[in-house]
This record gives structure tokens, sequence and C-alpha cells, in this order.
């Protein structure tokens, strides 16, 4: 798009009670201070957007003269189009204007940001109005037409173990959510690899109390000697137990036997001595003799059962007592010492051939604890690995965006991005001329930068506006913008003149 100013009309503008200016393809504005030279750049900005040439609020009402209404009428050319806008001032109330033609303000603002933004056509119109927004906002109008390098072309430029590590993982997930992954398992990781380092290290020391271990084969040999001459020895206690309780076991049924024995012998006494009642018990008249034979008879006959019990207890403890009669008592109690001495002697070697068992458990232990350590350390180098990988790419991605933009630039060298004290890259914008800040620049110097960074917005733009010069005395040589240039001179002792070419 192609915009140029043709004609500006003012009336009660500041300064200017009346004035009409026809613009060129270059038009110098000449005069003393105070002609009124910058109030006809700041007359364009008013009409279309309220502000001053820096956006800055504006108010145009004159204070050396007296006037009713502030007006201003700006025939713009866009694109080989006539478009005239105009807006006064009256009473504080603003009327907008559209072919002459009576516009609410919405209106009148639709059209504006229709054919371009406020930003870009106030940073190509003024030189000095770029470097009057936030470094966010001037990052984002050089960066919008510049396009950032693809994945591919970073992970060229990158060593080829950090290229081909990414360019193999980002197949499942974004570089930033593999960062998040890697940062948790790096988070996670460190404390698995301290707890591991601090487990290996504490069975390592509890290995060291197996250093001094007696050779496992004599404790065997000097094990198996002492187990063959206990065994000996049990062989005979065994023996020898079998015996004596055979005897512990006769004598008890003995001694049973002979109390039941005892027992019946004293019940079958008590039966045979039992007298005969003479009379009966119910009625008490003396008993037939053939009552008193029948109670004998059943007297005879609970002796006999009793009898009959007991006989062939006696029987059993007859047999039980030739059988003990045929065995004798084994004194085994030195055999029991020596058998308790070695046993004494076999417990501590036992234990010694035991610490051989648990010295290849902690053997074990130790290994693993080993393995366990170097498999988390590998993974906490991978994530490293990865977190820094990434890093590198966001360095590399800046590098590779930055010579992008520089490559637009002659003079000017610009910082897209600032390195942080733990190495990330953080965006950032700052322009430099000759290694100086621009707000280190003369006068001229910043007028020069402006002119340069307003020609690559509008070649990146393809939008080609006015340009409007202040102070335009102050430098005697600069490249000239594309599109119209209207500059403002310091001519002393002159009054204002406006010639157009």
């Amino acid at each position: 798009m192609i915009i140029k100013i043709k004609s500006l009309n003012l009336t009660n503008f500041k300064s200017h009670q009346e004035l009409t200016v026809n613009f060129g393809e270059r038009t110098d504005i000449l005069g003393d201070n105070a002609e009124g030279k910058s109030t006809i750049g700041e007359s364009i900005t008013w009409t279309l957007y309220g502000t001053d040439a820096l956006g800055s609020k504006l108010d145009p009402t004159p204070v050396t003269y007296d006037s009713d209404e502030t007006m201003v009428s700006l025939l713009l050319n866009v694109d080989e189009k006539d478009l005239l806008l105009g807006r006064s001032l009256k009473k504080g109330k603003t009327t907008y204007y559209i072919n002459e033609v009576p516009t609410k303000a919405t209106e009148f603002n639709e059209i504006l940001e229709q054919l371009l933004d406020k930003d870009l056509f106030l940073s190509l119109f003024n030189p000095n109005y770029f470097f009057t927004l936030h470094w966010e906002k001037q990052r984002g109008m050089i960066l919008q037409y510049v396009t950032a390098p693809a994945n591919k072309e970073v992970f060229k430029a990158l060593p080829e173990t950090q290229g081909n590590k990414l360019a193999d993982l980002v197949k499942k997930h974004s570089l930033d959510d593999l960062e998040k992954i890697h940062r948790s398992n790096k988070t996670k990781l460190d404390k698995q690899y301290i707890a591991a380092q601090s487990r290996t290290k504490t069975l390592k020391e509890q290995l060291e109390d197996y250093k001094e271990l007696v050779p496992l084969e004599s404790l065997n040999v000097e094990l198996s000697q002492l187990i063959k001459q206990r065994n000996e020895i049990e062989k005979v206690t065994d023996s020898a137990g079998e015996i004596n309780g055979r005897i512990n076991v006769l004598n008890s049924k003995i001694e049973s036997l002979t109390s039941q024995i005892d027992r019946g012998r004293e019940q079958h006494a008590a039966i045979k001595n039992q007298q005969i009642e003479q009379n009966c018990y119910a009625c008490g008249q003396e008993l037939t003799e053939e009552a008193k034979a029948e109670a004998q008879k059943s007297i005879d006959a609970n002796a006999k059962q009793i009898a009959s019990n007991v006989n062939p207890l006696i029987k059993e403890r007859k047999a039980l007592r030739e059988e003990l009669s045929t065995l004798e008592y084994v004194d085994v109690s030195e055999q029991l010492e020596k058998a308790r001495k070695l046993q004494e002697e076999i417990n501590p070697i036992e234990r010694e051939i035991e610490k051989h068992s648990e010295f290849k458990a902690m053997k074990q232990y130790v290994d693993e604890a080993i393995a366990t350590e170097k498999e988390t350390l590998e993974s906490l180098n991978e994530s490293i690995f990865i977190i820094d990988s990434i890093k590198a790419f966001h360095a590399k991605e800046a590098e590779l965006q930055a010579k992008k933009v520089q490559d637009l630039f002659e003079n000017l060298s610009i910082n897209l991005f600032k390195e942080q004290k733990n190495g990330d890259i953080k965006p950032d914008f700052e322009i430099e001329m000759d290694g100086k800040g621009y707000k280190k620049l003369s006068l001229s110097e910043s007028i020069r930068a402006g002119l340069e960074l307003r020609d690559v917005l509008s070649q990146q733009s393809n939008l080609i506006t006015p340009c409007f010069v202040d102070n335009a005395e102050s430098i005697t040589k600069f490249k000239e913008p594309n599109g119209q240039l209207i500059t403002c001179q310091v001519v002393a002792g002159k009054e204002l003149e406006v010639v157009s070419k």
C-alpha cells in the first residue's frame, strides 16, 4: 500500500489561523524557531489519531488568539484513490469527517484501522515514534515480519548429538513439554541419586566388617571333624536314651497299674466284708432265708467282677516287671558333657560360616546398589543433557532469528535476546548504532537510526507512507526514506516557508 499526503488545511490550529500546505514527493518546511514548523506534522497525526507525532495527547487550541473552532482537513491518496479526512474541535466536542461528511468516531476509526495499524503508521511517519514504545511492542513489530527459523534448521545448526537427540524426541513431545518432563525428572533424580550414593556408601562400609573372614574351606574342615565326634557321642546317648526312656516308661506304667490294683483289692475286700442286712430297710420285718441268700449271691457277684477286672492288671504288671528286670539304666552324663563342649566349639565356627553367607548377600546388595546408582546417574545425565540441548536449541534459535533480523539493517545492531546468569535466553530488545544504545545517541544519530528502522518496517510491511523529519538541519547527510519526505529545518530569521518538489 502506498499512502501519500496531497494537501493539508489548518484553521485555528495552535499558532496557525489559516494555513494550506500542498505536498510533493519532498516537502521542506523552513523557518526560524516558533514559526510553527513542527505543528504542521502534529496537525497530521492529530487529524488521524488526536495525538501529536509521538502519540501523546495534544490540545490544538490556540493560546495567542481567540477562536471558536479548530479544524484540520487532510487529503490523502491511498493506492491512487483520494480520501479526505477531517477533525474539528469546538467547545471540547470533537467532530469527524470523511470526504467532508460528518461521521461518528467509530466509523472514522474503523476507516483508519482498515487502512493501517496506528503504531506502524506513526513509526513510519515519525522516525522517533518507534523508540517511545515499550521494548516488547518494538520487538513484536520487528519480528512480525520475520519468520522464526524452523526446528529442522535449528537442529541442523546444533552439535550433531544434541540435534539428533532433539529431532527424535520432538516426534512425541513438543520442546516445551520435553523441558517440563526432564526438569521434573532432574529434580526427582537428583534426590534419588543422592539417596543411591548414600545407600552404596553405607553398604560398602558394612561390607568392610567382613574383610577379615576365616577361610571358608578351613572352617568347613574343622566343623566336619567336630560334628563327626559329636555324632559318634550322640549315637551312644541316643541308644542309651532309648533304654533309659523304656525304663522310665515301664516304671511309670508299673506305678500306674499298682495304683489301680491296690484300689481294686480294697474294693474287693470291702465287698467281701460287707454284712447282709437281717431286716427289710423299708418295713423293718426280718428277711427270709431266701432273701438273705439272694443278697449274699449279689455280694459274691460284685466281688467276682472286681476280681476279674484286677487280675488282668496283675498279669500286665508282672509282664512289665519281667521286662524291666532285663533292662539296666545307662549313665551317659559324661558323654552328654562331651557333646555339650563339642557344641560350644561348633557354635562359633557355624557363626563364622554364616558370616560367609552374609558376606555373599551383602556383596550382592552392594553390586545392586552400585548398579542402581549408575542407572540413576545415567538417567539424571540423560535429563541434564536434554535440558542443556533444549537450552542450546533456544540459544541457537535466537542466534539464527537475530541474524535474520540483523540482515535487514545496514548500520543498526538489533539485540533480540539477553542471556541470564543461569544461561537461559530471555526475550529482549535493544537498538544500537556504533556500539551505543539509542538513548545515548546524539540528535543526528537518533534521526539516522530512526530513518533506517522505519525503512526496514516499511519494506517488511509493504507499506509506504510519508516520513516527517523534524530538526532536519541537524543532519547534513542521510539516506532519504522511501515514500514522501517532509522535513522541518530551522533557518534563523526566516518566516515560515513550505517548499514542495
